[in-house]
């Protein structure tokens, strides 16, 4: 048995929403009837280095499945989450953090973002990564990892994020399965109060006899707590970025060159390395999260993916980001330590817009 709700929608709502059902219905209709022209439009939503004269190139015939988008295009993904806003809003917060503890919060603005992800792009290039190298990251739900996906965006490495709950196990098989170069991680992470020993885990997964392409470990300084250290291997993440320049130009990224790479979680067989390309990925990721999101300046978002989930990538991180939002990142769990938490942090930092999931809610109204 089937129920449906309807709820009417606040005039002061839907008199300044982008787009109203009748626009929604024509847009739906050519997307199916003429996707060629409908994605063409979209794709204007970002800057493009060298513009794109073909939009779509598939085929679908047994044994030739290909699907390029925007394939005479250039672009880099960095300068449209970053660059093209700092000249009227780099000022204006980028990423509102809001730590485990309650007590820990920063906001982060366009400028400030920018800055690091340069820095942290030239560190990359010291160390020998190029463009198409795999960077594993592996890291709390902290700032740095946004720029650290950034910066492998900003040179052209494929960065392949691992979900900072996995084992060491799980670690080694990604590593191994994408022959990444470089791991990034933290010391420890921090979630509804306790700490979850990153850096321990990852040298459990190097020790990996089919471990081989790893040639350093980059560790951010999170809880300061002790851990074992390689050297020559290990890195800390201060000391590399504080000597590094804060000017970097992107590297101009063929539509369909490489941006990350996103294992399934394995439920149905071993997990499989899903690869994203550039161009029509952000199209995508950009043009949903305006329209879905209905976002405006000013507008304060929140969605409560981890980053090692692709809805963080695409809805925490990129799709705000490549329409100038501003995204709140939240290292702790919505029901630590009270049920009231996620409430909270709505208020604290003034959220109008809440990206969640019915497992959250479903778990807050059990604990009520």
């Amino acid at each position: 048995m089937s129920q449906t709700h309807k709820h009417a929608i606040p005039a002061n709502i839907a008199d300044r929403c982008l787009i109203n059902p009748e626009q929604y219905e024509t847009k739906y209709k050519q997307s199916i009837n003429d996707p060629d022209t409908f994605w063409g439009e979209q794709g204007k939503i970002l800057d493009w280095i060298t513009p794109y004269q073909k939009v779509k190139n598939t085929s679908f015939a047994p044994g030739n499945v290909s699907i390029k988008w925007y394939e005479d295009g250039t672009l880099n993904l960095a300068a449209n989450c970053l660059d093209r806003h700092l000249q009227e809003n780099g000022d204006r917060t980028a990423i509102i953090w809001e730590g485990d503890d309650a007590s820990q919060s920063k906001h982060i603005s366009y400028r400030e973002l920018h800055r690091d992800v340069c820095r942290f792009a030239n560190t990359l290039l010291d160390l020998g990564i190029k463009k198409g190298d795999v960077v594993a990251i592996y890291m709390p739900m902290v700032p740095e990892a946004a720029v650290a996906m950034l910066a492998c965006a900003r040179i052209g490495a494929v960065h392949s994020v691992i979900f900072g709950g996995f084992s060491p196990e799980a670690v080694a098989g990604r590593i191994i399965d994408s022959s990444s170069r470089l791991v990034i991680t933290a010391d420890e992470g921090v979630r509804a109060g306790r700490s979850i020993p990153l850096k321990k885990n990852v040298d459990d997964a190097l020790k990996n006899p089919n471990v081989t392409s790893v040639e350093h470990v980059i560790v951010l300084k999170r809880t300061g707590s002790d851990i074992d250290w390689q050297e020559d291997r290990d890195l800390w993440w201060r000391d590399l970025i504080e000597k590094a320049s804060p000017e970097h130009q992107p590297e101009a990224m063929n539509a369909e060159d490489p941006l990350f790479i996103l294992y399934t979680s394995g439920s149905t067989g071993k997990p499989k390395g899903v690869l994203h390309t550039t161009g029509g990925y952000l199209v995508y990721a950009a043009t949903t999260f305006k329209y879905v999101f209905d976002y405006h300046p000013g507008d304060i978002y929140w969605c409560t993916a981890d980053v090692g989930w692709v809805t963080g990538h695409s809805y925490l991180l990129y799709g705000p980001l490549a329409c100038g939002a501003t995204t709140l990142m939240f290292e702790g769990v919505p029901n630590w330590p009270t049920p009231a938490r996620m409430c909270q942090v709505v208020d604290k930092h003034q959220v109008n817009i809440l990206y969640t999931a019915p497992t959250a809610i479903r778990a807050l109204i059990y604990q009520q």
